[in-house]
């Protein structure tokens, strides 16, 4: 993806919600346009990085995945540390999934920015015929909860370069704004003449 020097931001987006919702598949049609059917599920924390041009700025993005560890619940906030985005991602055929995204909310927001970027994401729009979560509804929800929102296939790749886009052109926009001027944004603007806000600089995703 080119040397380090060829990008102006680094963001740090993290996926979450339950096991089984098509996460890792998400985070592979984006960053290799590969959907992997064997649903094995990889215990551990992956990333992987993808390198895109927004406007006239290039952003790396870093994408964090779960890989499971959601079923043990031993997410800690060394995950979410620095992250400035998120898409939680539930099964639109397991109403279930949909039922924890609050839960999921609450933790995101217990450990991470709050003022962080974060979009519902319905996956699995294959399976229409199989639906259990209106898309109404969890719209509105998102709407309620002041979230992004938009259902997408990683097996088809419908939406997927949409809902990780959309996101980074909200952080950027947020960055450029200074609506967001906690450490973690600034661990990840890249090239900052502004210094500004020194005593909320502090090291970030160094230790994970």
């Amino acid at each position: 993806m080119g040397s380090d020097e060829a990008y102006n931001f680094v963001f740090k987006v993290v996926l979450i919600g339950e096991s089984g919702v098509g996460k890792s598949n998400l985070l592979s049609r984006f960053t290799k346009n590969e959907f992997n059917h064997d649903s094995r599920t990889t215990i551990g924390v992956e990333f992987s990085t993808r390198t895109v041009q927004l406007n006239s700025f290039t952003i790396k993005a870093q994408i964090w995945d779960t890989a499971g560890l959601e079923r043990y619940r031993a997410i800690t906030s060394a995950y979410y540390r620095g992250a400035v985005g998120a898409l939680l991602v539930y099964d639109i055929t397991k109403h279930l999934t949909y039922e924890s995204v609050e839960r999921w909310l609450k933790e995101l927001y217990d450990h991470a920015d709050p003022h962080m970027v974060v979009m519902l994401v319905g996956n699995k729009t294959d399976l229409e015929s199989e639906r259990s979560v209106p898309t109404e509804e969890a719209k509105d929800f998102a709407e309620k909860k002041g979230l992004l929102f938009l259902e997408t296939s990683a097996l088809e790749s419908t939406n997927v370069e949409s809902a990780f886009n959309t996101v980074l052109e909200e952080i950027h926009k947020k960055v450029s704004s200074k609506e967001v001027i906690r450490g973690s944004i600034k661990a990840v603007t890249l090239n900052s003449s502004r210094p500004e806000d020194e005593e909320e600089k502090k090291p970030c995703c160094r230790n994970i």
